[in-house]
């Protein structure tokens, strides 16, 4: 019965994070309300830019399949087709298909001649003897042209073969270029990572980019609306006499000037929605707002050096280097491989294959013993390779380091900036609040209510670039550990 429950309890809850997590579309399928949690999700399951990283991954994982194939060596099939009357050919193609005769060396003509000599000797072996020791009738018989050899009529010839070859030794120079496969995946691994982190820095980014245009519309608006106060107050006192045209016209000039200011930001915002909507590669309409105040850094620098990607695929370009020295010893040491060939030959296509079948077997060992210093050069090279790969090493952890602790400075400075502008906003709205009255009282000129207006706006602008610095400064300690 427990077993039971605990089931019930998993499905339901299984259930319920698949509601929550349910991700809400208009009716044309766009992206509506999307939270930053979901968006980082989509965009690593949908990024085309991460997609490529994946094929890179696999490809490289596939190199280590091309790598441990070469052990088991190859086996390559042969079918050759050939027709020629060239005498030595020819007389190959026979010889091959064990159907050489003594007829193909011309033994007829021979034949003929010591027939001619047999009937000259009127049938006595003894005067045939003597006249075949005889040297002008031996050297003429040993000079005739054998016309069966020398003039062949065209032959076909069908070879079919069978060769495998493996190697047996090679100076560990094939386990080594596996293991350099291995590392390979493994650094196509760290960089889609990287693209992955990359990607992520861009969505966040973009979230804290468009919650902040919100921010600043909203404000602008709010200003918008005191503007328009201000610009009926006007109104009324220019019917009263109390105010010139000019009063109105700064005002309106305020007022269009803020107007501006809106729709630049709104159009900001739309291609902020269109870089994501390219990020996920899928459009997004709204998403969720995050927070601007509670986002901070807090990640050591001991967690940087360690999960940064650049650090790790040095370290590992260091790994690589030194198996790439043990490939190049190999070069000093003998390859032994083995191999196995079978075949059949005949004028017609698998005709009599096995009266006709052959085999050849061997072993064959190389080793080179002087070839002017070059295999020692080169392990010198790669020797120096690989010191120069341990300084970039040492190289891209102080720089991470100093870039680490640059940034942190930054952040730290910005903090401090964000609150003192927080405050100086706030100051410039009561001041210009304080104006505004003043003005509707007539103890203020229009002229310095636009002043404070202004001020107002730049303090708001002012905010506006450092939280965006500061958040982009704190995505970067995030995209330098992760």
């Amino acid at each position: 019965m427990r077993l039971k429950y605990l089931w019930l309890f998993i499905l339901l809850t299984t259930f319920i994070s698949a509601q929550a997590e349910e991700i809400k579309t208009s009716k044309d399928g766009a992206y509506v309300d999307l939270p930053l949690k979901q968006a980082l999700r989509l965009t690593n399951q949908q990024n085309i830019e991460i997609d490529v990283a994946e094929f890179d991954r696999k490809i490289a994982k596939l190199g280590v399949k091309v790598a441990n194939g070469y052990n088991f060596g190859k086996l390559d099939a042969t079918i050759m087709g050939l027709r020629s009357n060239d005498a030595g050919n020819v007389f190959g193609f026979k010889l091959q298909s064990r159907e050489a005769t003594f007829g193909d060396f011309g033994f007829d003509q021979f034949l003929g001649g010591v027939g001619q000599a047999l009937q000259m000797s009127g049938g006595d072996f003894t005067a045939f003897t003597k006249m075949m020791q005889n040297p002008q009738m031996s050297g003429q018989l040993l000079s005739t042209v054998p016309d069966q050899l020398n003039y062949p009529d065209p032959r076909n010839h069908f070879d079919v073969k069978l060769m495998y070859m493996i190697p047996l030794y090679t100076g560990s120079k094939l386990s080594n270029y596996k293991k350099i496969a291995q590392d390979m995946v493994r650094m196509a691994r760290l960089d889609k990572q990287k693209v992955e982190a990359q990607k992520s820095f861009e969505v966040r980014k973009t979230y804290y980019d468009i919650s902040l245009l919100d921010k600043f519309v909203r404000d602008l608006s709010t200003i918008k609306r005191n503007i328009l106060r201000l610009r009926d107050a006007t109104i009324e006192f220019k019917k009263e006499g109390y105010a010139k045209k000019t009063d109105l016209l700064e005002v309106e000039a305020k007022l269009s000037n803020v107007e501006r200011m809106i729709f630049q930001a709104k159009a900001n915002r739309e291609l902020s929605y269109d870089f994501l909507s390219f990020l996920l590669d899928h459009e997004v309409k709204s998403i969720k707002h995050v927070s601007l105040d509670t986002f901070d850094c807090k990640i050591p620098l001991e967690n940087v050096l360690r999960r940064n990607r650049d650090i790790k695929k040095a370290e590992l370009g260091l790994e690589i280097q030194g198996k790439m020295i043990d490939v190049t010893k190999s070069a000093f040491k003998p390859e032994v491989g083995a191999f196995v060939e079978y075949g059949s030959s005949d004028n017609t296509f698998l005709g009599d294959f096995t009266d006709h079948d052959r085999y050849t077997f061997g072993v064959k060992a190389q080793w080179n013993l002087f070839n002017g210093g070059v295999d020692k050069n080169k392990l010198e090279q790669e020797k120096l390779k690989r010191m120069k790969v341990k300084r970039q090493v040492e190289l891209a952890k102080k720089g991470i380091a100093l870039k680490y602790k640059k940034i942190i400075t930054e952040i730290a400075n910005a903090d401090v900036q964000v609150a003192s502008l927080k405050k100086e906003v706030e100051l410039a709205q009561e001041i210009y609040n304080n104006y505004q009255e003043r003005y509707k009282e007539g103890l203020a000129s229009i002229n310095d209510v636009v002043i404070k207006q202004s001020e107002q706006i730049e303090k708001l602008l002012n905010l506006l670039k450092t939280q965006n610095m500061r958040n982009q400064k704190i995505l970067e300690v995030y995209r330098l550990a992760y």
